[in-house]
C-alpha cells in the first residue's frame, strides 16, 4: 500500500477515534482543564504510555524509520526557557480554542467553523516560529 494513503488512513483512524472520546468537544476540553471531568486526560495519558511501550518495541525490532534511519530515542533536557514558554503559548492556545493540533483536524472534519480559525492559528504561528528561529540563526 502507497506509504501516503497509509498515513491519510491511520489519520482519519485517528481522527475518528478523537472525535468519539469527546477530545473534539470544547465543553470536555473546558471541564478537563477546570478539573471537572478528567476522563479526557486519562485518554491523553492512554496515549503517551502506548506511545512510550511501541516506540520502545519498534527500536528494540531494530524497525527503521519512515527514510531508512534506525528509530533513536534521545534524551533532552527538560527545563529550558524555550519549553517552558513553547508549553505555556501552546496550553493557552489549547484553553482558549478548545483545540491541539490533532483535535483542530477532527472538529474541522466534523464540520465545526471555529476549527478551521483555529487551524489557520496554527498554520500561522508555525510560519512565525520558522521565521523567528531563522532570524536567531543569522
Amino acid at each position: 500500500m502507497n506509504k501516503n494513503l497509509q498515513y491519510l488512513l491511520f489519520g482519519s483512524i485517528f481522527g475518528f477515534v478523537l472525535s468519539r472520546v469527546g477530545a473534539s468537544d470544547y465543553n470536555l476540553i473546558f471541564r478537563m482543564f477546570t478539573g471537572e471531568d478528567l476522563k479526557l486526560a486519562y485518554v491523553i495519558i492512554t496515549a503517551i504510555i502506548t506511545a512510550g511501550i511501541g516506540m520502545a518495541v519498534l527500536k528494540r525490532l531494530g524497525l527503521k524509520g519512515r527514510d531508512g534511519t534506525p528509530i533513536t530515542i534521545s534524551k533532552k533536557p527538560l527545563i529550558i526557557r524555550k519549553n517552558i514558554l513553547g508549553g505555556a503559548i501552546f496550553g493557552l492556545g489549547w484553553a482558549i480554542s478548545g483545540a491541539c493540533p490533532g483535535t483542530v483536524l477532527a472538529q474541522v472534519g466534523e464540520g465545526k467553523l471555529l476549527g478551521l480559525v483555529t487551524m489557520f492559528g496554527m498554520i500561522l504561528g508555525t510560519f512565525f516560529y520558522a521565521f523567528m528561529t531563522e532570524r536567531q540563526e543569522k
